[in-house]
């Protein structure tokens, strides 16, 4: 059985005794046996999270078992307070991907999925800028040019969250998307929008933060991929990445070190994200790698 296969169990609720056996019972109860389960109770928050990868007995996930399984499972549910959702493993995630003037991340998403090692739709590339139609043209894949200015700030979002409804979108990925959102906006996307950007903030503001650090002799080169909130730059991180640096780094280097940290936290974050591994605790996250 792969990946694929099944169906993916993910809740939190407050930690007490008898969560496990109330799901295990019930998949039992549903003639489903559990592929891999991953639990962690957090003492400090007092919350409970778990993530179980299970198939039915016929081995079959179809839209109405889906359906059937959280009707049935709804009161186990209310019973415990428990957050949570119920996804056929099959599923393909759909991803509005957003990017500015720096196309590394958004490339190498677009060769993960046509690789396969990203089971993902992507419906849409929006950008304030026309710089990569071409390279969304070369995958098939519609490209929408919003550009935003300050007098159009407010129209380019609207028209963001018509193209999310429009295309039913699941998750947005800031792939270097250089505008900053607004509060009303990170709130409306609230839990499915991901966010990369070079780890020297605080310390590196502004322009040129590789060549900021260069200048302090910097040894580590990091990215963070972290969800987006209304705090610019501080939601709560699924990943980080880091790059030793030398005396013989120039600040292009820097640069170059700094691109491939962001490719690979972005990519790892997103792809938790839609594998369903990924679960809120507070501000911070709970990752069942």
């Amino acid at each position: 059985m792969t990946d694929g296969d099944g169906f993916l169990l993910t809740l939190t609720c407050a930690d007490h005794p008898g969560i496990v056996h109330a799901v295990s019972g019930f998949l039992v109860s549903q003639g489903c046996d559990i592929i891999d389960s991953q639990q962690f109770g957090d003492r400090e928050s007092g919350r409970f999270f778990l993530r179980i990868h299970f198939s039915p007995t016929n081995g079959v996930a179809t839209a109405a078992t889906t359906q059937a399984l959280r009707a049935a499972f709804s009161p186990v549910a209310a019973a415990h307070g428990m957050k949570w959702e119920l996804h056929a493993a099959a599923e393909r995630p759909r991803l509005l991907i957003m990017v500015s003037r720096f196309g590394h991340c958004l490339n190498d998403l677009l060769y993960s999925r046509r690789a396969g090692t990203l089971r993902i739709d992507i419906p849409v590339i929006v950008s304030n800028h026309t710089d990569f139609a071409g390279l969304a043209a070369s995958y098939g894949i519609p490209f929408e040019h919003v550009p935003v200015t300050a007098a159009t700030k407010a129209e380019a979002e609207a028209r963001l969250l018509a193209l999310v409804e429009e295309h039913r979108i699941d998750l947005v990925v800031l792939a270097r998307y250089m505008q900053i959102l607004s509060e009303d906006l990170c709130k409306r996307l609230d839990g499915r929008a991901i966010n990369i950007h070079h780890s020297f903030l605080p310390s590196f503001k502004g322009a040129k933060p590789y060549h900021q650090a260069h200048a302090r002799g910097v040894k580590l080169v990091g990215a963070t991929a972290h969800y987006v909130t209304p705090d610019l730059d501080e939601g709560p991180i699924i990943e980080q990445e880091v790059i030793r640096a030398d005396h013989t780094f120039s600040p292009e280097d820097l640069v170059t070190a700094g691109r491939d940290a962001e490719c690979l936290a972005l990519a790892r974050a997103v792809r938790w994200h839609v594998e369903r591994r990924v679960l809120l605790n507070g501000a911070r996250t709970v990752v069942f790698r």
